[in-house]
């Protein structure tokens, strides 16, 4: 018997399998594909996700695996542009946006290393539950033989089409509707840092990646996804062309090295993340808009939260639920503002932010303070102080 099965190990279920592990527990992780595969993501890993990587030793390893450092972004819309960078996070102040290929084996060999027992190819069919309670899972081993794992704890980080959630119950308690949908792609030999333009009704992102690969992406309204789909090319091309003329030169100079991704699925929730022998982490416990790019690190901070809450107290059926109750009230406390953030700007409306951007221009301490507000380095709070009120009262 393990003492937490985890299912799922990407961005979010490997951390929390190897953070288990090293509090002294047996912990058996399983994921349905086979690494390394690529999978749909944004990418980005902001400041305070980096400063998780180093907490938890693996850093170096993805610095390691030729992920280009980010130390520079940018931001143009309706006449405005703003250079800075985020505010250092327990001091990294760059940034990377691996592949998600070299990412989450990265991960997965930090969880292994820690004593977890790792399976992949096995898909978890059900759940196993007792006088109400999860007590285990039921799965199908790589060569189709039925197989069971009971365990104290079941930890669902299988994404935001969750199984777990589905089986355990967890109802959505907040939920609004999709916003965008997104396509991007890689080309070589286009120069870049970490690039945002907007205009109404579209957005574009630019970051480098891997293999001297640069990721570029056209957020569309949702509303647009069943036209956009049926012409991806001719959709994306003019997205950029019209959005950010400079980069669709840089585009057009360089090569497109892969197909076009994307998909039209965004949903925008947090579910009810725990219960009696079970919890949610990553996209499975909640999920927003990608246009921010805050899925993976939110993912690296949801694995920290759990895990710290529950500590040593996996054995007591009493501590256990307190834990489990302050890891929820942890998700709604620490990630509402940046669900709403995501929403504000999956709007597609730079105008509304437009004149106040507009009066940063100049004071480099507003605009890096400002860009730390979309990595999580400064809340929205600490933001909005005197000198930036003093700015904005200004004629």
């Amino acid at each position: 018997m393990y003492d937490v099965v985890v299912i799922g190990a990407r961005c979010a279920g490997s951390p929390t399998a190897m953070l288990f592990a090293r509090q002294g527990y047996r912990v058996l992780l399983l994921e349905k594909a086979r690494f390394p595969r690529d999978t749909l993501s944004s990418h980005y890993i902001h400041q305070p996700g980096v400063a998780l990587l180093d907490r938890w030793g693996v850093l170096d390893k993805l610095r390691d695996a030729g992920c280009r450092p980010i130390e520079h972004q940018s931001y143009e819309a309706l006449g405005v542009r703003l250079d800075g960078f985020s505010l250092p996070v327990d001091g990294h102040r760059t940034a990377y946006a691996p592949r998600r290929f070299v990412l989450d084996p990265v991960l997965t060999d930090g969880a292994v290393a820690a004593g977890v027992d790792f399976r992949e190819s096995c898909m978890v069919n059900d759940l196993i539950h007792e006088d109400g309670r999860v007590v285990g899972v039921r799965y199908t081993t790589p060569g189709g033989v039925p197989a069971t794992e009971r365990a104290r704890l079941v930890v669902g980080a299988d994404g935001m089409r969750s199984l777990v959630a589905r089986k355990a119950g967890a109802r959505n308690v907040v939920e609004h509707p999709r916003m965008t949908c997104t396509y991007y792609s890689y080309w070589a030999g286009v120069p870049s840092h970490f690039e945002l333009y907007e205009r109404p009704g579209r957005w574009i992102g630019v970051i480098p990646t891997n293999d001297d690969l640069t990721l570029i992406m056209a957020y569309f309204p949702q509303d647009e996804f069943a036209q956009v789909r049926t012409a991806v090319e001719p959709a994306f091309d003019e997205a950029v062309r019209s959005t950010a003329a400079e980069l669709h030169e840089r585009m057009s100079a360089g090569e497109r090295a892969e197909q076009m991704y994307g998909t039209g699925h965004q949903e925008n929730f947090f579910r009810k993340a725990s219960g009696p022998g079970w919890a949610l982490v990553g996209d499975a416990a909640h999920h927003k808009d990608s246009i921010t790019a805050r899925g993976i690190t939110d993912a690296f901070r949801q694995a920290q939260s759990v895990t710290d809450r529950i500590g040593d107290r996996l054995h007591d059926e009493a501590a256990l639920t307190a834990a489990l109750k302050q890891y929820e009230q942890d998700l709604n406390e620490d990630f509402l503002d940046a669900y709403r953030g995501a929403l504000n700007v999956a709007e597609l409306r730079p105008q509304r932010q437009t004149e106040m951007l507009r009066k940063l221009v100049g004071h480099q301490s507003l605009i890096d303070r400002y860009l730390s507000t979309l990595s999580g380095a400064c809340s929205l709070d600490d933001f909005y102080n005197d000198d930036l009120l003093a700015v904005l009262d200004q004629s």
